[in-house]
């Protein structure tokens, strides 16, 4: 299910060109922009224009909408690094979710190793 945008949702904020954003790519329905933290050479998150809590929500509600994220993160990566990347979704705050409208993180540039939290 669609949410409003929330006023007090950051990416809401970002979408709205409320809070500014290192902007990599988008589309008319995805955005694409640079993690202020960054874990990787690559590191940008890409999200909805829309509102939706977290990826299963997401994908209940429109997985068009899912694909076209991904299709967008694969942009990003073919775009900024060599078209190799992980892909990840936090889904809720145990996961690590800090931000809760769905973002993927496209985490490339470098060889990455799996380290569990």
């Amino acid at each position: 299910m669609t949410s409003a945008p929330s006023t007090d949702c950051l990416f809401c904020k970002i979408v709205a060109g409320d809070v500014p954003a290192d902007v990599v790519a988008s589309t008319d329905r995805v955005i694409a922009f640079r993690d202020i933290d960054p874990k990787a050479p690559v590191h940008v998150l890409v999200a909805p224009r829309e509102h939706h809590g977290d990826v299963a929500t997401l994908a209940a509600a429109d997985p068009a909408l899912l694909a076209e994220v991904v299709q967008l993160a694969d942009r990003v990566a073919g775009d900024l690094a060599d078209g190799q990347f992980r892909f990840v979704f936090n889904s809720g705050p145990r996961a690590g979710q800090s931000v809760f409208h769905v973002h993927g993180h496209v985490l490339a540039g470098a060889q990455l190793g799996w380290t569990p939290a």
